[in-house]
């Protein structure tokens, strides 16, 4: 059976996304490791650290992944950029790893004209790089489908599999999908049977052991619209129907499922939006 939670606040503290997952009945979670809109953070401190660990050990939470700074882009063809890509990067692994996250989700890059060859194949030579400087962990890469607005990168999932043919130490990384973006990049995901075929091409293309997270979100926009909107499930274009086919694939048992939707006014837009996806669990395949 699909595990089910969302993106939790580390407001006050990392410790303090435990019970905030855990009011809302996550299984899994997300986090931010740092400030996601700056490129650099105060070092990790130990005893935060073991508080965080402590907290989760004590919680009925499973699987929890962070999501990497919206700065970082390992496909720009500016050097300085993409040296500070790489160190952001490189920072937030480590702090996973020495949390004991499951992986570290980062949007792929934009190649910013340089041209999509040559930017996948910066971003491979990124990540080959981050891993060759990060201490070993249980922590791996995954790698974010998007929504493809501009030049970025990572909108079909050959894209991704080209990136993971290129890198080198390909066992710390994978995949995470993302159902807004693989509508707004053009995937018929907004039909029962259209998600069922990419989840398909998925396993066809990376196995199980590669599709490590799934984030559930609604989308503002039309397929192949290319805009990056969430929204709450049953909202906008994507429709709530066929979630029911992502929530019970039993392949996805090890793959956490994650809500980045809108909190709303009142705060609750995830406790509804977990409901949504509980109400559709039937142990059908």
């Amino acid at each position: 059976m699909a595990r089910l939670g969302a993106h939790v606040s580390v407001a006050g503290g990392l410790p303090l996304a435990l019970p905030r997952a855990a009011d809302l009945g996550c299984e899994c979670a997300q986090i931010f490791v740092k400030n996601a809109s700056r490129w650099q953070a105060p070092p990790l401190d130990p005893s935060v650290a073991s508080q965080f660990t402590a907290a989760w050990g004590d919680s009925s939470v499973g699987a929890i992944v962070a999501h990497a700074a919206y700065l970082i882009n390992l496909a720009s063809p500016k050097p300085e950029v993409r040296e500070r890509s790489i160190e952001a990067l490189a920072d937030e692994l480590t702090r996973c790893r020495r949390l004991g996250l499951d992986g570290l989700v980062f949007h792929p890059g934009a190649h910013l004209g340089s041209g999509e060859a040559s930017g996948l194949a910066a971003i491979a030579a990124g990540i080959d790089e981050v891993l060759s400087t990060v201490p070993e962990g249980r922590s791996r890469l995954l790698l974010e489908t998007t929504a493809g607005q501009g030049t970025v990168l990572g909108y079909r999932l050959e894209q991704l599999q080209e990136i993971l043919e290129l890198v080198k130490g390909s066992d710390a990384v994978a995949v995470c999908l993302d159902t807004c973006h693989l509508l707004a990049a053009g995937y018929a995901v907004d039909a029962p049977e259209g998600m069922g075929d990419v989840l398909d091409e998925v396993f066809e293309r990376f196995g199980s052991e590669r599709l490590a997270c799934v984030h559930v979100n609604g989308s503002l926009h039309p397929r192949g619209s290319r805009k990056d909107r969430h929204c709450n499930l049953g909202d906008g274009y994507l429709g709530v129907t066929p979630l029911e086919v992502l929530v019970n694939d039993s392949r996805l048992e090890l793959a956490p499922l994650i809500l980045e939707t809108p909190v709303g006014d009142d705060g609750e837009g995830h406790r509804r939006d977990l409901e949504i996806l509980r109400s559709m669990r039937s142990g059908v395949e």
